[in-house]
């Protein structure tokens, strides 16, 4: 044999001794067995013909054709071996891409003996055998049989990650089981044909593939369960074995279940109607003809009779379990108290019955059931636990589809039962309470002994809003839903934060429904969010209201509700609220005292906050509430109103004093009616209401009207020893003594007046309540604390300002300055700050009024121990700000006193008005412009004073702030030292020439005068000086 003739005829002995394993071997596979028969007459022919002819003597044709023959049979034999060693469902799943291959290689290995018999001609009985096997093979079919076809596209459908229900997997099993020549219920060698396909599919990187393998797992797993031939075994014990299951006829092969409503097909097989049609609405969806799941027939019709005996049976036998399993659950439920390893099983045995056999709720109803579970929810609640709790609303829930069931209920009081139910532990529980409100709110009736129920809107409300929990967030929508078209729920819904059913009737009902809607929101306790959700809706329709004589109470009652949240004051504004109140108020005479007062209250609400009602009309005259006509009103009511009537008015005219927007005009128009003789009036009324309302709205007054209530105070004697008595009085309010201490701080007083009213004690009482009242608040300083404290220190001022000899010595004995400073450090609040400044400022601008300051005696007294009042022999030393001595404890130099640190700091506050206060205070260090001027610049120059305010200066805007600063900024660069340093600081600069480009008058010449001292006076034209220029 030639080199090329060899290996190929090697191959093909090789690939046809694995293909013809021997005679006795049996074939599963119908294609695998039919080109085995081929390859054995191929094997004869290869044996002659090696027999036959010398190689040397063969044609090319005939080399060509035995390594055709050689590769084509290699593949082939590859194919085999997939139908030899694979598992049969693997064989199943690729059976038409293996049929394929087969055919494909047969027609090859055909074409190639056509070849052969061509080249060989001389040897006619070899010739024909190969002309025979040749065309047998040309015309060889291989074709999957249905039922393996069938089987193919199921488990192709199981590779698409299709969802399969409970009829097609039984189908699924029974057609593979009878592919694979297996009984179906041998769940056993099923199991192991999965477990060879395991094997297979092991390396296998085909999702398909995986997906198919856990498909046919978890559809073995649940065929592998048992039929439940007995329906309603609950494991519990029945009289001399009454209880018998039914025949395995009366059970579904593709539900595995009790056929309910039985049919037969032309196959002479039984099955569940609805399953079986399933089964072929699934073959159709697929593209292939309906077959029997059983016989695995090709249906020619899908006509279902009904098979009327086989029905009789089940329903015979079926009736007789069912009073068995009913008998036996009355039997449990009645023992006290029932068992409660038994009650699950009773409960699931009641609850099977009802949902798959409705007929027969009767029998359950009749047996009297319904009540028992009633009374064991009842009386063993805390006992069963709320998975058993679960159960029996389930059942409940079930039989409450039965009419008679349902009112026997609700006779029973189920109703606070399952409203307790909505809070039980388990969701399960919560999930059947609320399910079975909403089979009851079907009834109408049944929707107001809801709404009745303590708490039960509440809970359903709360359990609607819960979106984490959104399947009963739904369930309990639905229910408040029908709730809400019951018009005796509205009141109820609204109590709960239900408002839709009332804001529709408030907005949508007839003129009667509106007014008794309004009447039942005046009355309702509401939370802030549902005050504004109202009056978003509500508020025009109250208004248009107040038109009507029948609808102005009840309407006022509900204006009155909501107006008490200070965000609704812009929604009744822009309803056009106040023109409609008012007019109760002031011009409709026919409207009674208590209504004109819940105006008064409204409106008081509405101005309780600076906003939008100071540019709102108030009156038919399109005149504002802080309007001359207004206020004069307002002032005439006050004199003549009842006690209600005028506490509001006294709380009106405080809000719209206190407004920034309308303050000024206010106060104008309180002045030229001389309303602060009807007001102070009621500082001392008996009523405490009064009197609150009045020290507030005084002191506002206090503010802006200083000297008119002063000399209105001042004409009674008795009204400023009434203020001083109310600041010291114990029994009095926290807001009367603030308000009282702000109005006696804010009067303009004569040095006379002071000696009165700031003699020692009361100083002492003062300083010491300040110190009180920094200790109690303990960082959490409340209003009236706050107050307090701007009203104490706004009374120490009044010692600083031009103080006297006797004044000088109570500063010193009491050691104010400290005083002030340490007040720096205790507060947070600006107008505290601002007052302390203020004070500092006073006692350094009067040191010059102190005479003798470097021998002053150590100070004594109340507060020694607090403040660092007096030591022994304190250090005098020239101080290098006055150029004078100063003690280390004056209590008129702020350098001395370390005041100057806690100011500095005060120059970045967030607060301007505390920056000015601040630039002030320091300031009377920079007044002295004598020989040690110098000396003081280069001392405030150490302590950081320079820096801090040049740093603020370069910082300010134009206005009050600049102006300060650029003050102190001219003078301190007087100084020699600190012309070199600051010469070149080009923010410095910068904002000097801002400042005398852009500022006034006073603030240019300052710029001016700084920018000279500095040499750069040219800069300010926008050329550079000759001194700028060299050091550049």
């Amino acid at each position: 044999m030639t080199s090329s003739w060899l290996p190929s005829v090697e191959s093909i002995q090789q690939s046809l001794n694995e293909i013809c394993p021997g005679d006795d071997h049996r074939y599963y596979w119908e294609n695998h067995r039919r080109f085995s028969g081929y390859a054995k007459r191929l094997q004869h022919v290869m044996n002659q013909l090696l027999r036959s002819v010398s190689p040397d003597s063969l044609p090319a044709s005939v080399q060509t054709s035995v390594k055709g023959l050689s590769g084509d049979l290699t593949k082939a034999a590859e194919i085999l071996a997939v139908y030899a060693n694979k598992s049969k469902i693997y064989v199943l799943i690729n059976c038409e891409a293996l049929c394929a291959g087969l055919h494909e290689r047969t027609l090859a290995i055909g074409g190639w003996l056509a070849l052969l018999h061509s080249a060989i001609q001389d040897i006619p009985d070899l010739n024909k055998k190969i002309a025979d096997l040749s065309t047998d093979m040309k015309q060889a079919q291989f074709r999957v049989t249905g039922n393996e076809e069938r089987v193919h596209c199921t488990l192709q459908k199981e590779g698409q990650g299709r969802q399969t229900s409970k009829v097609i997997q039984s189908a699924i099993v029974m057609d593979l089981a009878r592919a694979l020549g297996i009984d179906s219920n041998n769940h056993a060698e099923l199991s192991e044909q999965v477990k060879l396909l395991k094997n297979d599919l092991s390396f296998s990187s085909s999702i398909s593939e995986r997906r198919i393998l856990t498909s046919l797992e978890r559809i073995l797993d649940n065929w592998s369960i048992e039929p439940d031939i007995s329906t309603h075994n609950s494991d519990l014990d029945f009289e001399d074995d009454a209880h018998f299951p039914p025949f395995r006829n009366f059970l579904c092969p593709l539900t595995k279940e009790v056929m309910k409503d039985p049919v037969v097909l032309e196959s002479s097989q039984n099955y569940e109607k609805n399953a079986i049609q399933y089964w072929f609405e699934r073959c159709i969806e697929d593209g292939r003809n309906p077959t029997c799941p059983v016989t695995g027939q090709v249906l020619n019709s899908l006509e279902l009779k009904p098979n009327i005996g086989l029905a009789g049976a089940i329903e015979e036998w079926l009736n007789r379990n069912i009073e068995i399993h009913v008998k036996s659950a009355v039997k449990y439920l009645s023992e006290d108290p029932p068992s409660v390893d038994c009650i699950e099983r009773v409960l699931d045995d009641i609850h099977k019955i009802s949902e798959e056999h409705p007929g027969c709720r009767y029998k359950i109803r009749n047996a009297g059931l319904v009540v028992l579970v009633v009374n064991m929810l009842r009386n063993g609640s805390k006992s069963i636990g709320s998975h058993l709790r679960s159960k029996a609303l389930m059942t409940l829930l079930s039989m409450a589809k039965d009419g008679e069931s349902k009112e026997i209920m609700l006779e029973e009081g189920v109703t606070r039962l399952v409203i307790h139910g909505l809070i039980g532990s388990s969701e399960k529980e919560r999930e059947y309470a609320v399910k079975l409100l909403l089979e009851f709110s079907r009834d109408e009736a049944f929707c107001i002994t809801i709404a009745s129920q303590k708490g039960a809107l509440v809970l359903l409300s709360s359990m609607a809003g819960n979106l984490e929990q959104p399947a009963l967030s739904n369930l309990a929508e639905e229910v408040l839903k029908r709730m809400e078209r019951v018009e005796d729920n509205v009141q109820h819904l609204a109590a709960a934060g239900r408002f839709e059913p009332l804001l529709s009737r408030l907005c949508e009902g007839s003129d009667n429904v509106k007014i008794e809607t309004a009447y039942m929101l005046g009355r309702m306790t509401l939370t802030n969010s549902n005050k504004e959700q109202i009056a978003l809706r509500s508020a025009k329709v109250l208004v248009e209201l107040l038109s009507k004589p029948q609808g102005r109470s009840p309407s006022l009652q509900a204006l009155y509700n909501l107006s008490s949240l200070d965000d609704n004051a812009t929604i009744l504004v822009d309803s056009a609220a106040l023109p409609a109140l008012t007019d109760i108020l002031f011009e409709n005479p026919e409207v009674s005292l208590e209504l004109k007062e819940l105006a008064a209250s409204i409106i008081a609400n509405i101005v309780s906050n600076p906003g939008h009602w100071e540019l709102a009309s108030a009156n038919s005259e399109r005149h504002s509430l802080q309007s001359e006509s207004v206020v004069f009103s307002l002032l005439g009511l006050l004199s003549v109103g009842s006690p209600q009537c005028q506490v509001s008015i006294l709380r009106i005219m405080y809000g719209i004093a206190s407004s920034p927007q309308a303050s000024e005009s206010v106060m104008a128009h309180i002045k030229s009616a001389d309303g602060l003789k009807t007001i102070i009036a009621f500082l001392d009324h008996r009523e405490l209401e009064h009197r609150i309302h009045a020290f507030k709205l005084t002191k506002v007054l206090s503010q802006r009207l200083r000297e008119d209530l002063g000399n209105e105070l001042k004409k009674n004697h008795t009204k400023l020893p009434f203020i001083k008595e109310k600041i010291l009085d114990n029994q009095s309010t926290d807001g009367e003594r603030s308000d009282a201490a702000c109005i006696l701080a804010n009067l303009p007083l004569s040095q006379n007046e002071v000696k009165t009213v700031m003699e020692s004690n009361f100083v002492r009482w003062t300083i010491s309540t300040l110190g009180a009242q920094h200790h109690s608040s303990n960082g959490r300083t409340a209003r009236p604390t706050s107050i307090m404290v701007e009203g104490l220190l706004g009374l120490l001022l009044h010692l600083t300002r031009n103080p006297d000899q006797e004044s000088i010595t109570i500063i010193k004995d009491y050691a104010l300055m400290a005083i002030f400073r340490e007040q720096l450090v205790f507060t947070s609040k600006p107008k505290e700050k601002q007052l302390a400044v203020v004070g500092l400022r006073h006692l350094s601008e009067s040191r010059p009024l102190v005479a003798g300051d470097s021998d002053q005696q150590p100070p004594h007294g109340f507060c020694s121990s607090l403040f660092v009042c007096g030591r022994a022999s304190p250090d005098t030393s020239v101080c290098p700000v006055h150029d004078s001595p100063c003690k280390d404890d004056s209590q008129f130099c702020l350098l001395k006193r370390d005041c100057v640190k806690p100011l500095v700091d005060l120059l970045t506050d967030e607060d301007t008005s505390v920056q000015i206060a601040a630039v002030e205070a320091l300031s009377t260090l920079a007044i002295d412009t004598s020989n040690g001027f110098n000396r003081a610049i280069d001392e405030l120059d150490r302590v950081g004073v320079v820096e801090g305010v040049i740093m603020l200066f370069t910082q300010a805007r134009p206005g009050e702030l600049q102006e300060k600063a650029i003050w102190m900024v001219e003078r301190m660069l007087r100084a020699d030292s600190l012309v070199l340093r600051h010469s070149l600081n080009q923010p410095l600069l910068r904002a000097l020439v801002d400042a005398f480009k852009h500022g006034d008058s006073i603030t240019k010449r300052h710029a001016q005068n700084a920018l000279t001292n500095l040499k750069q006076i040219s800069g300010v034209s926008g050329k550079t000086s000759d001194q700028n220029r060299g050091r550049r």
